[in-house]
């Protein structure tokens, strides 16, 4: 699957790419989604679905969809959604009447916050987080406000301005932090439960796959147990526990997560993307995904 750069994006958007950009160290910017419809005198356009080499915030007015690999959310009205490299989402604009803000930053951009904080260690980051939060008009009318603020100094003459930004991007990244649910936020830390975090992680820590040549490095239940110097039947039940699911469904759910993003995004072919994800048969990643999906891998692409 091919990534959205900084400079896909401006092209997108039919933007003037900002002098500069790639020399610097990190990189911010702020939009309004009606001046941006305005300026390219069209309907909304939703952003298509793969990933993106930079993180986005953004402030939505209106009924959109967001649509992922395992779940499609509907934006009724006002949202909060978080965007990260790690995670294709598809944008679809549902009616004419939008409105709102977004800004987008690189890594690199936060790094330099005396903070310390690190993107994927925040909980709003985490795959299998929760990225889209409705919002009350009183919770949009603040988001609204940080946003105008954002504009504002990004325009200024201020020396210090960038410092500024991001404390705004941090207050909209614990905003959004606060709105989840407090399950996710303070995970139970039992040994069963830090087994289940550490497993989740070292699947995830396998994707994405970014060419024919990658190979996933752990396939099977044995080898992520070998991995976290568990023995496999312990893993098996502490995530049977945990998650209400076997070591064996969880990982096979993730691998055809990623075969459906590898058939539908990419032009290998069916034999390069079953190498990818660890079968040494076509016939048996064939077998794997039209038992997962009821679809061979042919028809799913057509």
């Amino acid at each position: 699957m091919e990534t959205t750069s900084l400079e896909d994006f401006y092209n997108e958007i039919a933007t003037l790419i900002p002098q500069g950009l790639g020399k610097e160290i990190g990189h911010f910017n702020v939009f309004s989604v009606a001046d941006l419809i305005a300026a390219n005198k069209k309907k909304p356009i939703g952003m298509p679905y793969n990933r993106r080499a930079y993180y986005k915030i953004s402030f939505i007015s209106g009924h959109n969809r967001a649509e992922y690999a395992d779940k499609v959310v509907e934006i009724e009205q006002n949202a909060l959604l978080f965007g990260t490299p790690k995670v294709p989402y598809h944008w679809l604009p549902q009616d004419d009447n939008q409105a709102g803000h977004f800004c987008l930053f690189t890594e690199e951009f936060l790094v330099q916050s005396k903070s310390g904080v690190v993107l994927d260690e925040l909980p709003i980051f985490k795959p299998g987080g929760y990225p889209i939060f409705q919002l009350s008009d009183e919770e949009a009318s603040e988001i609204a406000f940080i946003f105008r603020k954002m504009h504002k100094e990004l325009s200024s003459d201020y020396a210090f301005k960038y410092d500024l930004l991001r404390n705004y991007v941090l207050e909209l990244i614990h905003y959004g932090q606060k709105l989840q649910p407090a399950t996710s936020m303070y995970p139970t830390h039992t040994a069963s439960a830090r087994i289940s975090s550490l497993f989740i992680e070292l699947l995830e820590r396998q994707f994405p796959i970014e060419s024919p040549q990658q190979k996933l490095s752990l396939r099977t239940a044995n080898e992520y147990a070998n991995r976290l110097s568990v023995h496999v039947n312990h893993l098996n039940k502490v995530l049977k526990e945990n998650t209400g699911k076997t070591t064996t469904v969880l990982i096979g759910s993730r691998v055809v997560q990623e075969a459906k993003i590898l058939l539908k995004q990419t032009d290998w072919t069916i034999s390069e993307i079953a190498y990818c994800l660890g079968f040494e048969e076509v016939a048996h990643f064939s077998n794997f995904f039209r038992k997962q999906t009821s679809f061979s891998p042919l028809a799913y692409r057509a």
